[in-house]
């Protein structure tokens, strides 16, 4: 998760642009928000807890002045949720000063700490992301080349937006897990995560930014430099951006989420076709599949259940019990529901909290059966590239069957979207995709431990 913008455009006002941009990633991260800018090579940042409209108002905007920003919402995956690991992180190296962003997870945070500290490199923070900033900082070489050199040793998912020497960075893993896109607002140069902040912001679409490549947008132009050679698979960008992740009206690698997740929903129906009065979406991230679904068994569509949008998602809540409480306040069915036989359609299920609530809810609310269909495959592998549920005993269908997560749930009937018909539906080669959570194959050597936590200090 997470979400970062860049942009540079010294004619514009950077800071407004980037808040905007910020505002259509929200969904990537609800932690915290940031913004870094540079006026003349001087880097001022701000930053805190809180979604992007509680972080930032007219007043901090206005005084977030420069020709270069970057920003950032967290989801934190590596480091605690606190003011010290938001970002952008700024780093005051031997070399230069750099203000970064990074959307991912390193697999080798802790020899990286080890090399830095060595070094003399004093380190404030208990994310990996500090590390990339770090590296690049205390680096005599010049900037694209520290960037290079700082890429070759790293491993894992990072696609990362910086700001140095008054100049816009970014660059991306040689396996590319997590999106990253080139956009163009006349002459000026903007990145982000997804092509829906290149929308908000009125830029147009120029490509993606390729797996191991370095881009530096500047008053020169755009400089660009393949520091990395791609993975020979040719990608491995994550399938759970396409049922969860992305924003549904986001393009990822040319394919609109919105109709892939639809596809999901109609493979779904031919696969666990079920006899019911209605089909109901689990929203937001369910809806497109449960009109597919719907669409497919020529059922009525209906939103079954309310979902209070003050409430954040509750998948990426960094705290188990925040987690159970959001699943009731996030969601009310309707009366609708009573008396009927009900599919709820939901993108994925991981833990089960929320599953199990829904479930108890619908059936409180009268609905004479409750039959759940996922649009994508059982989850039984830990991430180690981004995405928050790290530890296998976390995952609901990690050690059970599909009956006994069924059992577990209380649902009268559950059926999972198959592997082929997922990716199918993204129109993206199968080799192409990092599915490791769904199959435990991972496509790069991962470490034995990875809990979020493990650099925090003790507590007495």
């Amino acid at each position: 998760m997470c979400g970062v913008f860049g942009v540079y455009a010294p004619d514009r006002e950077v800071a407004r642009l980037t808040y905007f941009g910020l505002f259509a990633l929200q969904h990537r991260g609800q932690e915290s928000a940031g913004i870094a800018v540079s006026e003349h090579g001087r880097v001022t940042a701000l930053r805190d807890l809180g979604l992007v409209s509680q972080v930032f108002d007219e007043q901090k905007l206005s005084g977030l002045r420069g020709d270069v920003a970057i920003g950032h919402t967290r989801y934190s995956t590596t480091g605690s949720s606190q003011w010290a690991n938001a970002q952008p992180l700024v780093q005051h190296g031997r070399t230069r000063t750099v203000a970064l962003g990074h959307n991912g997870n390193l697999v080798n945070v802790g020899e990286l700490r080890e090399e830095l500290r060595a070094d003399g490199v004093r380190l404030g923070t208990t994310s990996d992301s500090e590390l990339i900033a770090a590296l690049i900082a205390n680096d005599p070489a010049p900037l694209e080349q520290a960037a290079a050199g700082a890429m070759r040793r790293l491993e894992g998912a990072y696609s990362v937006v910086a700001l140095s020497e008054g100049r816009l960075l970014c660059f991306r893993d040689p396996h590319g897990f997590r999106p990253l896109v080139l956009g163009r607002i006349a002459g000026d140069w903007i990145v982000a995560s997804e092509t829906c902040a290149l929308d908000l912001v009125g830029a147009e679409f120029v490509r993606e930014v390729a797996p191991g490549e370095v881009v530096v947008a500047d008053g020169d132009g755009l400089h660009t430099a393949q520091a990395l050679q791609p993975a020979e698979s040719g990608g491995a960008l994550c399938i759970f951006e396409f049922f969860y992740l992305a924003r549904p009206d986001s393009r990822l690698e040319g394919v609109e989420v919105h109709n892939a997740r639809v596809r999901m929903g109609e493979q779904l129906a031919r696969e666990a076709p079920v006899e019911a009065d209605l089909v109901l979406p689990i929203p937001d991230s369910g809806t497109p599949a449960a009109i597919g679904f719907a669409r497919g068994l020529g059922l009525p569509f209906s939103e079954g259940l309310i979902k209070n949008r003050y409430v954040q998602r509750t998948f990426i809540q960094p705290d188990q019990e925040m987690r159970r409480q959001g699943a009731r306040l996030k969601y009310h069915p309707v009366a609708e529901v009573a008396g009927k036989r009900v599919v709820a359609v939901d993108d994925s299920i991981v833990r089960g909290n929320t599953t199990r609530e829904i479930v108890r809810m619908l059936f409180e609310a009268g609905a004479k059966e409750v039959h759940i269909r996922v649009s994508a495959p059982p989850i039984i592998g830990p991430c180690f590239y981004g995405i928050d549920f790290a530890d296998r005993s976390e995952l609901i269908a990690g050690a059970r069957t599909v009956e006994e997560v069924r059992e577990h749930v209380g649902a009268t009937s559950l059926a999972y979207l198959s592997h082929d018909g997922l990716v199918e539906a993204t129109r993206r080669p199968a080799s192409s995709l990092c599915r490791a959570c769904l199959t435990g194959e991972y496509p790069t050597e991962v470490p034995l431990e990875a809990a979020k936590l493990r650099f925090e200090p003790a507590r007495a």
